[in-house]
């Protein structure tokens, strides 16, 4: 693994979240197809990418209690206590609709009211990620969202789901959901079909064609965000032991050959003890290939002179994940202004929040974490002001008003205000 100082060029950002004309063309042939053939377009497309043919893209409800027999009592424990968690922490994003009033009878307020749908994409096919159905589910379940439609393509030889996306997608509360994925699952949600009815956001994250379908729809429905390959940034001093930091690092290597692992540290002994430790832990992983290739392209220490500059590089990056594993990880918090999720000291390893520790784990990825958030409650909500005048608050205010609207050209806008101040006028 490249160790490197601190005044080397240092990035995560990759360029590839927008894909290749080819690719685009692909996409956008795909979302036309099935805008005009519907379901038909849905089964052929499954037919040609993941190489079986289904007669119906409903999961049914003998599938979905299947599901249960097939699963191990002890994961659906587990599944149920990751549920449990992810609701509590979503619950207290909750904020309510608010209205004030002032002397002169005015109101203002804001009317908070969740999405009436939202289309959720699971990742799948040759893998099961139940942790999507959960993280992506929960927070639209406590929004109040009333309807909630799964993706997720189907397995290759069985033409199912796996038992454990569809456990947790009842777990989570989620009932309808379907046998698609890739580029035609986001045109179907986005657009409808005679099977599905269309949403009004989608979120959940996928390959290259399913994030370039988001962005073709984007402004006909809401999405939560382009998402790129997984990214964790770990700012660590001695304290830190080489092969926890060396095992999180590629914890996220192994997602991806685009996912990016960085260590910043101010300890050279770190520095030198951390590579080594990749290396060698690097020749055990199931994953390995994919995990390498990461680590070559996208992989790399950081030596600082100072933890100081280390958290300045840390902002610099803005990263999916940030563990911090000093001596007194808290110190260190309130200087960190940029990162998706924040991971404090030696026992809260990345895998805690994917799985089960409550907050949400889709996250913003390639530097996007200086304006964007993880996915949240109001992210399945919309905001609505609400505005009462009184009599008494358009006398006050209105030639102020009307003045305004004369700086910027626009008579019809003053003459509005100005023929309720003249009516009441003529009036006493």
């Amino acid at each position: 693994m490249r160790i490197l100082k601190i005044t080397d060029e240092i990035s995560i950002k990759r360029s590839v979240d927008s894909g290749t004309e080819e690719q685009r063309a692909i996409v956008k042939g795909i979302i036309a197809k099935v805008r005009e053939d519907g379901d038909q377009a849905l089964k052929d497309f499954t037919e040609k990418f993941d190489g079986i043919s289904l007669a119906n893209i409903a999961v049914t409800e003998e599938e979905k209690w299947e599901a249960y027999e097939e699963i191990d009592e002890e994961i659906l424990a587990i599944i149920r206590e990751a549920a449990a968690n992810i609701r509590s922490f979503h619950e207290k994003q909750l904020r309510p609709s608010w209205m004030t009033t002032d002397e002169n009878g005015t109101m203002l307020g804001q009317k908070v009211t969740p999405l009436d749908s939202v289309g959720l994409y699971v990742p799948g096919g040759t893998a099961a990620y139940p942790s999507s159905v959960l993280m992506n589910v929960l927070p639209a379940k406590v929004a109040g969202v009333t309807r909630i439609v799964i993706t997720s393509p189907p397995d290759k030889k069985t033409g199912k789901l796996p038992p454990a996306v569809l456990v947790a997608a009842q777990e989570a509360g989620a009932e309808e959901i379907y046998k698609v994925g890739g580029a035609q699952a986001i045109a179907a949600l986005a657009y409808g079909t005679e099977t599905i009815a269309p949403v009004d956001k989608i979120t959940g994250p996928g390959n290259i064609f399913v994030a370039l379908a988001k962005r073709e729809v984007f402004g006909d429905v809401d999405i939560d965000m382009i998402a790129g390959p997984s990214e964790i940034a770990i700012i660590a001093d001695d304290m830190a032991k080489p092969a926890e930091v060396a095992a999180d690092l590629l914890s996220q290597a192994e997602h991806d050959v685009f996912a990016c692992s960085v260590l910043v540290t101010p300890s050279e002994a770190l520095a030198a003890a951390v590579a080594s430790e990749v290396e060698k832990q690097l020749t055990e992983l199931p994953r390995r290939e994919i995990a390498s290739q990461s680590i070559e392209n996208f992989g790399a220490i950081y030596v600082t002179d100072t933890m100081e500059e280390a958290i300045n590089t840390i902002n610099s990056l803005a990263p999916e994940h940030l563990e911090i594993m000093t001596e007194n990880p808290l110190e260190l918090l309130g200087k960190i202004k940029h990162a998706g999720a924040i991971f404090l000291g030696r026992f809260s390893p990345e895998p805690v929040g994917d799985y089960f520790a409550g907050p949400n784990h889709v996250l913003p990825t390639n530097g996007t974490a200086r304006f964007s958030s993880p996915l949240n409650v109001e992210d399945f909500q919309k905001k609505s002001s609400i505005i009462y005048y009184s009599e008494k608050a358009l006398k006050e205010n209105g030639e102020k008003i009307s003045a305004f609207a004369r700086l910027e050209g626009l008579e019809a806008h003053a003459r509005a205000i100005d023929i309720r101040l003249r009516d009441e006028g003529e009036r006493t």
